[in-house]
């Protein structure tokens, strides 16, 4: 043996006795991080120290595995561990520095430890987050961006441009809660292209999607309210959920949506279901005619809502877009939601919702107390660029884009991807990757991010069991270039998961 080389020091699991507190308000994530960063940093578990599995971890400290799995892939993030998340880790050589030490404070004294934060607090920051963003821009193969390197930069700086010199004293002041008149004019222009007839008083202009779903959840659920979410969904759509206190119900989905029949054996009372049908969050499928007469129907006979999320439904490549959800309503039981976020840019923070009759003064009496509205000078701009025809014309051209780099992706992943089915998908800006069986998703999408690729395993997706592992591909803002070099690094990843699973069933 080579005198010069060290065998790796291994960690006794009890060495590893963390102080753990369910009562403190820090989620045991959390307090599992910071205990295992604590100890490299002082030296307790030093470079290069062999961490056991988090399997063997978890059922030493009696808590879930994926709350070992959060901590372990944090602490992966920021360069305390490396190797494969979960059976291979060990103790960085190069440790991130530490932190500088605070000044001193005189006010400490009666600065609280810890925070004392609600149950559902808890709840939200435990949630699984089955992506994460290595920094700011198009990166492969983030989810929910469009071509924004498509968008027409000239056109927006000239109405911008325009607006902010026609603004008068009283366009400073707060506008309509419901947002600006011109804005929701012009949605409901937009709306039209998904088979939608409404007014502009059913509009409700808001930031986000998120922000939509977060006070739908808020003014229709009670705590403890049932409430249908697809399984896979969009964490997004859970942890409205979740911050509304509602008891989630996971519906599985299959090739034609939402199982709205397991949905009505399961529960029945729901007071809200939410879906993506026109094109499923991360599955990809599209809602069938017949699930969505029975979702209606159930909502109609039980005096249920459904939260239509229809996010990206604009990128439809081989024929219209299909009418929404919110079309076929004919008793008031939707509430739609729609963004530009995701066919503009996303920093331009513009979202809304479709509103039933019954539902307008409510909402808009709690939007005003709520926050108010989105900056009224983005507003304009926005209609102005609506009205004008360029809004359609992006759209036809981001849709070619779109096509074109979904034709990319698939094509690379065709000849590079060896093993992995890449689901070809006519609508949307992502698509998912199908792993060979018994792959660990979780460990592929953290290899994914050490070469430099984010791929959200779908796993993370499911409240239930995943039935197969898969990774979500989003290639909606990426240029060809950016594909095929996000191809091989995610080749490569796959290798140093895949190859060495192979190996150990081997033997």
């Amino acid at each position: 043996m080579d005198p010069e080389r060290k065998t790796p020091h291994r960690v006794n699991i009890t060495d590893l006795l963390l102080p753990l507190d369910d009562t403190s308000g820090i989620p045991l994530y959390r307090q599992v991080y910071e205990g295992l960063r604590d100890a490299i940093i002082e030296g307790r578990l030093p470079a290069g120290a062999r961490i056991p599995s988090t399997r063997r971890l978890a059922e030493y400290l009696a808590v879930s595995r994926t709350t070992v799995l959060v901590a372990f892939e944090q602490l992966a993030a920021e360069g305390f561990l490396v190797g494969a998340v979960g059976s291979g880790s060990r103790v960085s050589d190069q440790l991130p520095p530490a932190p500088p030490l605070p000044e001193a404070d005189p006010r400490a004294a009666t600065i609280p430890v810890t925070v004392e934060i609600s149950r559902r607090g808890r709840s939200l920051l435990e949630l699984p987050r089955p992506s994460r963003q290595l920094s700011p821009g198009s990166k492969a193969f983030r989810t929910g961006q469009p071509p924004v390197d498509g968008f027409p930069l000239e056109v927006w700086r000239r109405l911008a441009s325009r607006r902010h010199r026609t603004l008068t004293s009283a366009d400073l002041y707060h506008g309509s809660a419901q947002g600006l008149r011109k804005l929701r004019e012009a949605i409901v222009t937009v709306a039209v292209a998904r088979g939608i007839r409404c007014e502009p008083e059913q509009v409700l202009v808001l930031a986000s999607a998120q922000e939509a779903m977060e006070l739908v959840c808020r003014m229709l659920l009670d705590p403890g309210d049932e409430a249908w979410l697809e399984d896979p969904a969009w964490s997004g759509a859970r942890a409205a959920l979740v911050a509304a206190g509602a008891h989630i119900v996971p519906v599985p989905v299959d090739g034609a949506g939402l199982g709205v029949e397991v949905g009505i054996l399961t529960a029945p009372q729901a007071r809200l279901a939410y879906v993506t049908p026109s094109h499923q969050y991360p599955m990809g499928v599209t809602m069938s005619r017949d699930r969505r007469t029975m979702l209606l129907e159930w909502a109609q006979e039980h005096g249920a809502w459904i939260l239509e999320d229809d996010y990206d439904s604009e990128f439809r490549y081989a024929d219209r877009p299909l009418p929404a959800l919110q079309s076929l309503d004919r008793t008031g039981r939707v509430v739609y939601v729609g963004t530009f976020n995701k066919t503009l840019f996303p920093a331009l923070r513009l979202a809304y919702l479709l509103l039933p009759e019954k539902l307008i003064d409510a909402f808009r009496e709690a939007r005003g107390i709520g926050g108010q509205h989105p900056p009224a000078v983005d507003q304009g701009i926005l209609s102005e660029f609506i009205a004008e025809g360029h809004y359609a014309r992006h759209l036809k051209h981001a849709r070619a884009l779109g096509r074109q780099r979904r034709d990319t992706l698939l094509s690379t992943a065709a000849r590079r991807l060896k093993g992995v089915e890449v689901t070809h998908t006519d609508t949307g800006l992502h698509t998912v990757g199908w792993l060979p069986e018994e792959t660990d998703d979780r460990s592929v999408s953290l290899a994914a991010l050490r070469h430099g690729v984010e791929a959200a395993p779908l796993s993370a997706h499911y409240m239930a069991a995943c039935p197969r592992p898969g990774l979500v591909l989003g290639y909606g803002a990426l240029t060809t270039r950016q594909i095929t070099d996000g191809v091989e690094r995610l080749s490569a990843a796959l290798d140093e998961v895949i190859s060495p699973a192979r190996a150990g069933r081997r033997r």
